[in-house]
C-alpha cells in the first residue's frame, strides 16, 4: 500500500488492482471512503475542499464509496460485489482524477459548475472518465461492470437507462481498443 493512499480493508485489493493501472496516479493522495448513500451513484471521485485550489498534481482527491447499492428492494453491500466488477467501478472514478489532474483550478470550477447543470456535460465527463479507464488497459474491468449492470434482471430500469445515456457503450469501447492496438502496432517496426 502506497502512504498517499487511504483504502478500506475490505476492498483493498481491488482498489490496488485499479490503481496498478494508473501508474501516474503513484504519488497522488487519495482517500478512498465509505459513506452511506451516494445520490444517483455508485462512487464519486472529486478534489478535497482544501486542495481545490492547487495546481492539479499537488490536489488531494477523495473517492466516496456507497455502503450499499439498491437493486430491486434489496439492498446490498457493495463490498460484497463481485471482485472485477468493484475494479472496473474503481478504474472508472480513477479515470476523474486523471481528468481533475489535468485540468487548472479555474478550468476544474467551471467543470464542476457545467456538471451540475449541464446534462451533456455529465456524459462529456463520465465518457471520459470511461476513456482513461480503457485507455489505462482496464477495458476487461469495465466491460464487466457494465455487463453486470445492463444484463442484471435485478438492476433498476432507471439505473440502465442512465448508464446508457451517460457512459461509453460496450461497442465504442471496443473502438477505443481497436484505435490503441492500432497506434501501438504502428510503432513497432
Amino acid at each position: 500500500m502506497n502512504a498517499q493512499h487511504i483504502i478500506p480493508d475490505s476492498i483493498a485489493k481491488e482498489i490496488n488492482i485499479a490503481l496498478a493501472h494508473y501508474p501516474e496516479l503513484k504519488d497522488t493522495q487519495i482517500e478512498f471512503r465509505f459513506k452511506k448513500k451516494i445520490k444517483k451513484s455508485t462512487m464519486q471521485a472529486r478534489p478535497t475542499f482544501g486542495s481545490f485550489f492547487r495546481s492539479g498534481k499537488n490536489r488531494r482527491y477523495v473517492v466516496l464509496i456507497s455502503e450499499t447499492i439498491k437493486i430491486t428492494d434489496k439492498r446490498f453491500l457493495t463490498k460484497d460485489i463481485p471482485s472485477d466488477i468493484l475494479v472496473g467501478w474503481i478504474g472508472h472514478e480513477l479515470g476523474h482524477i486523471m481528468d481533475y489532474t489535468d485540468r487548472s483550478k479555474l478550468n476544474l470550477m467551471w467543470f464542476g459548475i457545467k456538471y451540475v447543470f449541464s446534462d451533456s456535460h455529465i456524459v462529456e465527463a463520465e465518457r471520459a472518465a470511461d476513456t482513461y479507464a480503457v485507455e489505462h488497459n482496464m477495458e476487461e474491468y469495465i466491460l464487466k461492470t457494465k455487463d453486470f449492470i445492463l444484463n442484471n434482471a435485478e438492476i433498476q430500469d432507471a439505473y440502465k437507462l442512465r448508464i446508457k445515456k451517460y457512459y461509453l457503450s460496450p461497442e465504442e469501447i471496443m473502438d477505443i481498443i481497436e484505435k490503441r492496438n492500432s497506434e501501438a502496432e504502428a510503432i513497432v517496426p
